[in-house]
C-alpha cells in the first residue's frame, strides 16, 4: 500500500482534515506508534488537536484497512500502515521490534494444519525477548519504540 498522498479510506468514507493529519502523522513516525506518540506528534504543531479525535481517526483508518492494530507484548495498541503480514519480536528492555519473516509462520501455520487438523483463519505471534545490544549493555532506553532491524530476519 503506499504510503504517501491522501489516506486510503473505504468507498464513501469521508475524508476528513483530521483523518489525513493522522495518517501523514503515522508516515512521518515510521509505523508502530500508539495513540498517545500520535497525538504528541500532532500536538506539536497544534496543541489543540485532541486524544478523541486522534481514536476516531485510528477507528476508521483501521475499519478501512489502511491501518492494522497490533498489541505488542504488555503495553498499548500500536498502529502500523496495513502492507505485508509480519510477525514481531520485542525486547523487553528496550522496547525495541523485530519483524519475523513470514515463512516461519507459514511452517507454523502448516504444522497445525497437517499435525492438528487446525486451520489458521488468523495469525498473530510475539515474541519477547532482549535484542544483542541490551544483551552486551549497549542499547540506550528509547523514548518510544524503535524498529531494531530493516530487513527480515528468518
Amino acid at each position: 500500500m503506499a504510503m504517501s498522498g491522501d489516506a486510503p479510506l473505504r468507498p464513501g468514507m469521508r475524508q476528513t482534515r483530521q483523518r489525513q493529519q493522522v495518517w501523514e502523522a503515522i508516515q512521518r513516525l515510521g509505523g508502530h506508534c500508539t495513540a498517545d506518540e500520535i497525538t504528541a506528534e500532532l500536538q506539536l504543531g497544534r496543541p489543540g488537536f485532541s486524544r478523541s479525535t486522534v481514536y476516531r481517526a485510528l477507528e476508521a483508518l483501521s475499519t478501512s484497512g489502511a491501518l492494522h492494530a497490533v498489541r505488542l507484548g504488555d503495553g498499548p495498541v500500536h498502529y502500523e500502515v496495513a502492507g505485508e503480514e509480519h510477525q514481531h519480536a520485542i525486547c523487553q528492555v528496550c522496547h525495541g521490534i523485530l519483524h519475523i519473516e513470514h515463512g516461519l509462520v507459514d511452517e507454523l501455520e502448516r504444522h497445525l494444519e497437517e499435525r492438528h487438523r487446525f486451520k489458521p483463519v488468523r495469525t498473530e505471534v510475539v515474541v519477547v525477548g532482549v535484542c544483542d545490544a541490551c544483551t552486551r549493555g549497549r542499547a540506550l532506553r528509547p523514548t518510544r519504540r524503535r524498529t531494531l532491524d530493516h530487513v527480515h530476519f528468518e
